[in-house]
């Protein structure tokens, strides 16, 4: 991604935007070990196609799934956690100035599938009374330095969710199945179950809520969730169904930029 520098309404310089930096290998870690994954991936497509099964074209092309790889090879876990912070970074800044209400009257938080915390430390920068914690597998948070702002948690989203008055999932359900999302959601909702004013806030993308370029845009990406996940990118009523199966009774869809929305939703 290039960044455009201007001064008195011209032009001056293009240069490579911090969301990009995890796209050049000689700056820590990189996209690159992520892409050669992702392009095994995609050219088994037609043979999963033919007789795939269960598993994902991912699997079929590395013989583990995407989770499992992860654990073994620190290169893409490095790659994959540099995308992810890049990402929260820049969706973080725009969600909370849009929809700052949105996190007003929060006294704690749990970010599920946080990373290094990225996303958390811009939460708490912006509202530094609400304490925020990260949850996300051992090999993730392991070796994360302590700053005194974000706490981490080793555990896993599918067995229990921290309790918090809000539960946070940034780009984590589109990873899974409906079946997933739905035990995925359940435990958030047990951890708000006992906090006034409880809510998850889900950021994601809802299919078919911009124009039709960005629909093709989306498409694109359903691909991509289904060749390296067991996922999918979702429509609203696909989102509504997986809310409601999990007991939850209201949500609000507040756009983002783009693709990208933020879903407020109730017990």
């Amino acid at each position: 991604m290039m960044a455009c520098t201007s001064s008195r309404g011209c032009l001056d310089f293009w240069s490579i935007a911090s969301r990009s930096t995890c796209c050049r290998s000689r700056e820590g870690p990189s996209m690159k070990t992520v892409g050669k994954y992702r392009k095994r991936s995609f050219l088994c497509l037609g043979e999963w196609f033919r007789d795939g099964g269960d598993t994902t074209p991912f699997a079929m092309a590395h013989g583990i799934d995407v989770w499992g790889a992860m654990s073994l090879d620190r290169a893409l876990a490095a790659g994959f956690s540099a995308s992810m912070a890049a990402d929260s970074k820049f969706l973080a800044e725009i969600a909370i100035r849009r929809h700052v209400e949105a996190f007003m009257n929060v006294s704690s938080l749990v970010d599920v599938g946080g990373g290094d915390g990225s996303m958390a430390r811009a939460i708490v920068k912006a509202f530094p009374h609400i304490k925020c914690l990260v949850l996300d597998l051992p090999h993730v948070v392991r070796g994360i330095p302590a700053d005194g702002f974000v706490e981490y948690v080793a555990g896993d989203m599918m067995d229990f969710v921290p309790p918090a008055n809000v539960v946070l999932l940034k780009l984590v359900l589109h990873d899974w199945s409906d079946e997933d999302c739905v035990r995925i959601l359940s435990r958030c909702r047990e951890a708000i179950s006992n906090r006034e004013g409880g809510k998850v806030i889900i950021i994601d993308t809802v299919i078919g809520s911009q124009s039709q370029q960005i629909y093709e845009a989306q498409l694109f990406l359903d691909l991509c969730m289904m060749t390296v996940t067991t996922g999918k990118e979702r429509e609203e009523k696909e989102w509504h169904m997986i809310f409601l199966k999990a007991g939850f009774t209201q949500y609000k869809i507040l756009p983002i930029l783009g693709i990208k929305s933020l879903i407020e939703v109730y017990p």
